[in-house]
């Protein structure tokens, strides 16, 4: 019988902070990405984006990195159950960098770190045993508190019938072996060391490592004398990574060469950055090992997952889906700098989003212009909008009912309203665009080199309304193209997700080709956006053929939403009602129809702040009912 999980990691858990600038020395670092980091971790996460059910066992801080790390694992799907909340001690750090393609400094920030105080009464015996394996790696062998912790796990691994695996990992300067500006180096002899490894080597099925971590394991700097006295100790299957070379499996005596082992295809791409490439091989190992593959297959998958390691920034950030690996497979390397490879980076990013949105229910307040006249009309302040949009939050949050609801709010007069809603678990949409320009132009805060983008919180979703026609000259696409080509890469660079929204009839008279050929331009000139947001078309042929044009180009997009064109409720319903029959259109995102008359009536000192949001609160719940009896009641939905 199958287990509820296919592996459990146990060990080191950190954040890496990791330096943007490439070519440098980490002295000269001027900015950092945030990752989690740490080899059970990274493999944890890395097996999960390959379809196996991981689990993790560590110890976090009870501060906003040890949340962080809980979180991001629970993005990529990893169970958090073994996670525990250490109140004493910190999160783990750790401060990297690329000096160029042999060099990549990193500093260890562990000193009496979270992950370092496991202990054996954090190993439920009921948790292991709903594994199918346990995974250790090295470092948490070289203290007698987390040393109990792992051989704990590992005898109620063996007596639930579950396989054990050693990833070595081996650190010298996190056996104290090396001073804090060591980190780099991977390689120092130590008989204790050495002695450590070998007194546990027989508890494991699988052991995996580099050259030299054999070497530590084994006592010699001979690989194969290494390996033979590895095998001496443990009939375990032995797994020497070579780098460029791939790797050889060894499962019975070791041969005279590594080139006699198993081997795999091996894929021989243009290295970028090493760090964490060790991991993302683990967990392709894994992959493969515990779904019953024979030993090519499995170091085939292993040797991809750490090429895609290797050619990206960062550890976690860089491995593959599965369908992103079987898309590599399909395709091979096109560009030995895989992340040069633009058709690949895409599967990348589309099939390791955060998340999941399979309805939308989005309230739509970033109006500007709209806003700014009521203002106006009604003979309040401008300063009124940000605390009447307020209001607009506080109307969302009273329907919203779970997962699949959001906003639409800008920064420049619903600032206060953003800062509120960060972390509230709605999805919420940003624009971008200067309102009614054409040729589009973008807000000042975004500025003339797209940089304002590095200050926005990467739940934000980049949503620009292009009013863009097939029927308009050249000179008017190219305008407006280059500045949608150029917000897109600036989306992708800050991990910002973008919304595309074009509304062709605004511009003159449209048929059912129209909005249809705006989305297969877009797509033809590089532009990929996670959501579009398309106009109410009452055809049902205009919004097949959009549907058709956006899924022929991109499988992985998160969908469409409806947007409202401040139409009656009733109007609403009809469009609902066709384009609810598409699977691709996951929802709406709707403004004007829902708080013009609340806008008016509160500018205008006719409504307090309560009724407003109640008359809001009750026209939004209005609009979700529409929608998901609709989308329930839709017969022969059209994938």
């Amino acid at each position: 019988m199958a287990k509820p999980l296919d592996v459990i990691t146990i060990g080191r858990s950190s954040v890496d902070l990791y330096g943007v600038q490439v070519g440098g020395r980490l002295e000269d670092m001027a900015s950092f990405n945030k990752y989690i980091g740490g080899s059970p971790t990274n493999i944890a996460a890395g097996a999960a984006r390959l379809g196996l059910k991981s689990a993790l066992i560590t110890r976090v801080g009870d501060e906003h990195m040890g949340r962080f790390i809980r979180e991001e694992l629970a993005r990529e799907g990893v169970d958090v159950r073994g996670v525990k909340t250490d109140p004493e001690r910190l999160t783990a750090l750790v401060l990297l960098g690329i000096r160029d393609q042999h060099h990549f400094p990193l500093i260890f920030y562990r000193e009496n770190c979270a992950d370092m105080a496991l202990c054996e009464d954090d190993i439920d015996p009921a948790f292991i045993a709903e594994a199918g394996c346990v995974c250790a790696t090295g470092t948490h062998l070289s203290h007698p508190r987390t040393e109990a912790a792992v051989l704990k796990a590992l005898r109620l691994a063996r007596e639930s019938g579950a396989r054990t695996a050693l990833d070595i990992d081996y650190r010298p300067n996190l056996w104290g072996l090396a001073g804090h500006g060591a980190g780099e180096s991977r390689y120092i002899q130590s008989e204790r060391v050495t002695a450590k490894l070998q007194k546990t080597l027989p508890l494991f099925d699988l052991i995996v490592g580099t050259e030299e971590e054999f070497h530590i394991a084994g006592g010699s700097t001979d690989t194969i004398e290494a390996l033979r006295a590895v095998r001496k100790l443990t009939p375990a299957v032995l797994v020497c990574k070579r780098g460029p070379m791939g790797a050889s499996a060894f499962t019975g005596e070791i041969p005279d060469t590594l080139d006699e082992g198993e081997m795999g295809q091996h894929f021989p791409i243009e290295v970028f950055n090493v760090l964490g490439a060790g991991d993302g091989f683990m967990a392709g190992l894994l992959k493969g090992w515990l779904s019953g593959e024979d030993w090519p297959t499995t170091l085939k998958y292993a040797n991809a997952c750490g090429a895609f390691a290797v050619s990206r920034h960062g550890c976690t950030p860089s491995y593959p889906s599965w369908e992103e690996l079987q898309y590599f497979f399909r395709t091979g390397i096109r560009n030995s700098a895989l992340r040069k490879d633009a058709a690949l980076e895409q599967v990348h990013w589309a099939t390791n989003r955060r998340g999941d949105w399979p309805e939308m229910r989005v309230f739509a307040f970033d109006h500007r212009i709209q806003l700014e006249e009521m203002a106006v009309q009604a003979g309040a302040p401008r300063e009124r909008i940000g605390a009447f949009k307020l209001l607009c939050l506080q109307a969302a949050q009273q329907v919203a009912n779970g997962h699949g609801y959001g906003i639409l709010c800008d920064g420049r007069l619903g600032r206060d309203a953003l800062y509120r809603a960060a972390g509230s678990g709605l999805w919420i949409g940003r624009p971008v665009e200067l309102p009614g320009s054409r040729p589009l132009q973008l807000e000042t805060e975004i500025g003339p080199d797209f940089g304002g983008l590095v200050e926005w919180p990467v739940e934000h979703v980049v949503k620009v309304l292009c009013f863009y026609h097939p029927d308009d000259d050249a000179e008017m696409k190219a305008r407006q193209e280059q500045v949608v080509q150029r917000l897109f890469a600036a989306c992708r660079r800050n991990r910002l997700e973008m919304l595309l929204e074009v509304i062709p009839s605004k511009v003159r008279a449209s048929d059912d080709d129209a909005t249809a050929a705006v989305v297969e331009r877009f797509y033809q000139i590089g532009v990929f956006p996670d959501w579009w947001k398309l106009e109410p078309m009452t055809s049902e042929s205009a919004w097949s053929k959009a549907c058709e044009a956006i899924t022929r180009y991109d499988p992985y997009t998160r969908g469409v939403v409806v947007l409202g064109l401040d139409a009656p409720q009733e109007e609403l319903e009809q469009s609902f009602a066709i384009a609810a029959r598409f699977d691709l259109v996951k929802g709406f995102a709707v403004g004007r129809t829902i708080f013009a008359d609340a806008a008016r009536r509160w500018l205008a000192g006719e409504l307090a702040d309560e009724e407003a949001v109640a008359a809001m609160a009750e026209k939004y719940q209005a609009l979700c009912t529409v929608w998901d009896r609709v989308r329930a009641g839709s017969k022969g939905r059209i994938a």
